[in-house]
């Protein structure tokens, strides 16, 4: 079927390129009708910040935690923020603040709060979620009084982060040209593996527009989609071509090389595609409503890469013909004889314990650290020094304490003075609350909100602690209802719900990965091995993320000042993508090697020539990959430079380690019994066969 699927697309070229351009535009004008929305928070089901978060939500909504993203503006003047000039330019900065439509819980001197020396003022308020004019608009008067006679003005809130995730495309697609062209040589070749991937990321974004109209879609969905999407687009078109290449080089017509291209590449595309799709959907296991839109969008883009694969590019194929090598730029083919790949691979056989010991040492020693990672959100106390984030925390720090960068907002279901006194002293007594800063009450008097500013930072494991103890004895003890909630709550009850699904979703995503290579290429110990090694890598990329992010070992390198917590989401994150890329390039090595033992050749001259013939192909992919995730380094946000480091870090592991020394490793150490298979469970098995008999 699909043979027949590609060859159609081939002959009918024309009508191929049209029908993509005509769904092109339906898809486009499609995602603009549907008018979805990103979302940029998300809820918590069933944790103790969220209980907190709805109530006040129904009884107070006129809190600035509430009405929108929440914001403060800081002032700092070493005269006092009570002198006549300063009190003046700030009661002038509040009066343009509050008056901006994009403001939702205005700013006002009530609500002010003064740092015991008197030289910091912190006045909280909070900007549409969905106003993005706002955010310059707050900026820009803020920036005006900065410096101005010696007051420094500096605004605190998510919203005024920026430095969002690059726009890594274009990097990514210039790389992949001059990767390609350096790797094969002609214009065309490498042409036509980019034209396809462009085909498929529009196509794939115009899906996670569609789907961000019907579920929770994160704000960064298309950052992430594009990136995967560009990377598995050139991969599976890449693989096609070069097969498609060596059959016409061997004397095929341009028909019969894609009959063969699509029979064994074209098959590997679509198990590859289907186990990276499985690693994606995995995050719906996650049980978190705004990773669903992640996962469903990401997962969007790779399907649709993978029928670029066999429509699209069949047709491109069938425009270039026997031109493929057309616009060369004389780069020495290579043809005949034993490349470099053949002699490493036979190197590797000659020492097969010593590379496997070598490989299995490199890759335990960068585990190691993963064993001491500690997930929590990092504050804005690791934003870029000249920030403006940062240097709200840096001034709220000093005026006031740590841990008024990361108040807690304990919700009581009482208005009961007694209730309140007793809860407020219990808060007070313990030795990680620095003060107990207010306490508010609602109209009706059924529920109130205490302020508590915590000894240590947001970030901090004692803020945690803090969290945790107030919740279990502090509260309880006082007899009253309450919930601790605010930002840092939340932080600390979305480390946990991570923490505690994360295996659950690693799990079930190697279980279906192991059944699925299991079927397609008949044995136990294949995709055993597979999802082991795989797993090796990743965990070893988590565990440089933890040396370089969470101990500071050469941070300085990327401008990572110091030390703190992994990003909650950065493991899962991780394991998703990488772990179905790793998969591509494993199911297209491994079904090389199958179809020499399935034509009768032995496993050691199998493995041999199924490396060599794959090395430089998957070498050209990774390397175009490493190129894509190294630019997120470059990004000025902490957050966005961890995962770039640790995607980065993995798939070039994999590519090196795994793929280059452990795999022909363990193959050859394994010998014939790689492909054992016990008879009864063949016989239930159903049979799928990544090369087609020929």
């Amino acid at each position: 079927m699909l043979r027949r699927l590609s060859d159609l697309c081939f002959r009918h070229r024309w009508a191929t390129l049209f029908v993509w351009i005509l769904a092109l535009v339906g898809l486009s004008i499609a995602a603009g009708a549907a008018g979805g929305e990103f979302s940029q928070n998300g809820r918590l089901p069933g944790t103790d910040s969220q209980r907190a978060y709805d109530l006040l939500q129904a009884e107070m909504p006129d809190d600035p935690n509430i009405g929108g993203d929440f914001a403060r503006l800081v002032v700092h003047d070493d005269r006092g923020v009570d002198a006549p000039a300063v009190d003046a330019r700030l009661g002038d900065l509040i009066e343009r603040v509050a008056a901006l439509p994009g403001v939702v819980t205005a700013p006002t001197t009530d609500t002010m709060s003064v740092s015991p020396d008197g030289s910091t003022a912190s006045v909280p308020f909070s900007v549409a979620r969905d106003d993005t004019a706002v955010v310059a608009d707050v900026q820009e008067l803020a920036d005006a009084m900065d410096g101005v006679d010696g007051t420094a003005v500096a605004i605190s809130g998510y919203r005024f982060q920026g430095g969002g995730v690059p726009a890594s495309e274009g990097f990514g697609l210039l790389a992949a040209m001059v990767i390609l062209l350096l790797a094969f040589g002609s214009v065309v070749a490498m042409g036509l593996p980019i034209v396809t991937a462009v085909f498929g990321i529009v196509a794939g974004l115009a899906g996670v527009e569609l789907w961000s109209a019907f579920v929770s879609t994160p704000d960064f969905t298309v950052q992430v989609a594009s990136m995967v999407g560009i990377g598995v687009g050139i991969d599976y078109a890449l693989f096609i071509v070069t097969r498609y290449r060596e059959a016409t080089q061997r004397g095929l017509a341009p028909r019969d090389a894609l009959g063969e291209s699509i029979d064994t590449a074209g098959r590997a595309v679509v198990f590859a595609g289907t186990t990276v799709v499985i690693s994606l959907l995995g995050m719906l296991l996650m049980r978190l409503s705004f990773l669903n839109g992640l996962a469903l969008g990401t997962s969007t883009a790779v399907l649709v890469a993978v029928i670029a694969a066999v429509t699209l590019l069949p047709a491109g194929l069938g425009f270039a013909g026997r031109h493929l090598d057309r616009l060369s730029i004389h780069r020495r083919t290579g043809r005949g004889g034993e490349t470099r790949w053949h002699r490493w691979s036979r190197f590797v056989q000659r020492h097969p314990a010593a590379c496997a010991a070598t490989g299995l040492v490199m890759l335990g020693a960068l585990v190691v650290p993963t064993f001491s990672m500690r997930l929590a959100s990092a504050d804005a106390g690791n934003d870029p020094a000249a920030s403006t984030t940062r240097r709200a925390y840096d001034l709220l720090a000093d005026g006031f304490g740590p841990g008024s960068n990361g108040p807690l907002l304990v919700v009581a279901e009482s208005g009961d003075e007694a209730a309140l006194d007793r809860l407020s002293a219990a808060i007070g007594a313990d030795l990680g609350v620095a003060a107990v800063a207010d306490i508010a009450t609602n109209p009706a008097g059924t529920m109130s909100v205490v302020t508590v500013i915590p000894t240590t930072g947001p970030q901090d494991a004692a803020t945690a602690d803090l969290v945790h103890r107030l919740r279990d004895d502090v509260i309880p003890s006082a007899d009253v209802v309450a919930h601790v909630g605010g930002q840092t709550a939340g932080d600390v009850d979305f480390a946990q719900l991570m923490s505690d699904r994360l295996p659950v979703f690693i799990g079930a995503v190697l279980l279906l990965s192991f059944i699925l290579l299991m079927v397609v290429f008949r044995s136990l110990l294949v995709p055993l091995k597979a999802v082991v090694l795989n797993l090796l890598s990743i965990g070893a990329a988590y565990g440089v993320m933890v040396a370089v992010f969470q101990w500071g070992w050469l941070g300085g390198l990327i401008g990572v000042e110091e030390g703190a917590p992994i990003e909650p989401w950065a493991p899962m994150m991780l394991f998703a993508i990488v772990f179905g890329l790793s998969m591509d390039y494993e199911v297209f090595l491994l079904s090389s090697v199958k179809e020499r033992v399935d034509r009768g050749g032995s496993n050691s001259d199998a493995v041999v020539e199924g490396l060599a013939s794959t090395a430089r192909v998957i070498t050209a992919a990774a390397a175009i990959m490493v190129c894509v995730f190294g630019t997120f380094v470059l990004g000025d946000l902490r957050a966005i430079k961890l995962i770039g480091l640790g995607l980065a870090m993995a798939v070039l592991l994999d590519a090196t380690v795994v793929r280059l020394l452990l795999v022909p490793a363990t193959m050859e150490l394994l010998g014939e019994r790689n492909w054992w298979l016990p008879r009864r469970l063949g016989k239930v098995l159903p049979t799928v066969a990544v090369e087609a008999s020929r």
